[in-house]
């Protein structure tokens, strides 16, 4: 079987590649911006006419989409996220290939849900911002488009290689600088959020499976359970072996006025933290006029009974409010895809990558 993999270089992307270059009757061929690509093509840019051209040379009998981007305004997503999904739709259709396709979507499209609740794929989607609308329009492309077709609404990946700027991959470089540094308790703030984390390598697998069965439609990906950030941070922890404290920032009273009072206020959870706030440096004429062993000896004695402390607030920023979790029954049923790597394993493996920058 020959599979047209695009975004091959992306977050899931690699994962996928690996997963489908270990099956020995798969023959992948790469497309995508990159110059390791087999073949450059910008689905943004490129028409859907050259596109169509290379799929009737290359003749594949899969194509999966993972490209696309989750930073930039609504401008960005919607070429990288929605046009390029057009592309690949109208190219598919005018080739002679008879390819199936199997795109990668998000539960960001679902957009916020009731807590407790499970989102199954009959869920209406509401999605809370442009990310989400971005990749739910490309699904109902997608769906529109007549394609022998299914779209794996993956909720949030977690593993090697997680992105240092989502919330977890933060969480671990802020854990990292606090150990580093030797700070002995870490605040964090917006810890509340729960949401339903997946390993990109069971992602992987799923789309895998879906490339040889028959589903169409849409199919969650997840793991089916939700969990708290704050308990995610508590397993990093341990894993890490930071022995600091852990606590949350207080939140604002919902109408309570906010102060700006030096050094006293903490973040508002729902107001994204560009800087990391590290215990204030020794001023350095002080530093010169501490000559003393007497000095020096007092100033350690002061850092062990009041250790230094991190600031970090991690606002989850793809839309869906305070929960998300999946019905995976779909996955099980259509594909027999089950979830088998857990939280604690793939946040061993995030902390792993987080720790060699130390």
């Amino acid at each position: 079987m020959r599979v047209l993999l695009i975004g091959a270089n992306g977050y899931i992307g690699r994962f996928v590649a690996d997963r489908l270059l270990a099956d020995p009757a798969v023959q992948l061929t790469a497309l995508g911006r990159g110059d390791d690509a087999d073949v450059r093509f910008d689905l943004a840019t490129g028409s859907p006419g050259a596109l169509t051209r290379f799929l009737d040379a290359v003749h594949p009998g899969v194509v999966v989409n993972c490209a696309g981007t989750t930073r930039g305004g609504a401008r960005d997503l919607t070429r990288h996220n929605t046009v390029a999904v057009a592309t690949v739709c109208e190219a598919l259709r005018r080739s002679g290939c008879g390819a199936r396709l199997v795109q990668i979507g998000c539960g960001s499209e679902y957009g916020p849900s009731q807590p407790g609740s499970s989102t199954a794929e009959d869920a209406v989607p509401r999605p809370g911002g442009p990310y989400g609308v971005s990749k739910l329009a490309a699904t109902e492309l997608v769906l529109g488009s007549g394609l022998d077709a299914v779209v794996l609404r993956v909720f949030s990946p977690v593993g090697p290689g997680t992105p240092a700027g989502s919330p977890l991959g933060r969480l671990a470089e802020a854990m990292r600088r606090a150990m580093q540094s030797g700070d002995g308790e870490l605040k964090l703030g917006g810890l509340g959020t729960q949401r339903d984390f997946i390993d990109v390598r069971d992602v992987a697998r799923a789309v895998h499976a879906a490339s040889l069965s028959a589903a169409q439609g849409v199919i969650n990906i997840g793991s089916g359970r939700a969990v708290r950030l704050r308990d995610a941070a508590g397993i990093l922890a341990r894993v890490a072996g930071y022995g600091g404290t852990l606590n949350e920032l207080d939140a604002h009273p919902p109408h309570a006025p906010h102060t700006h009072a030096p050094h006293t206020h903490a973040p508002h959870p729902t107001t994204p933290l560009r800087t990391t706030i590290g215990h204030p440096r020794p001023d350095p004429d002080r530093d010169r006029d501490r000559d003393s062993d007497r000095d020096r000896e007092r100033d350690r004695d002061r850092h062990r009974d009041h250790p230094p402390t991190t600031q970090v607030a991690f606002p989850y920023p793809d839309g869906c409010g305070s929960w998300q979790q999946a019905d995976v029954r779909t996955a099980r049923d259509r594909l027999g895809w089950r979830p088998r790597i857990n939280l604690e394993e793939s946040l061993a493996d995030i902390w792993m990558e987080a720790a060699c920058r130390i």
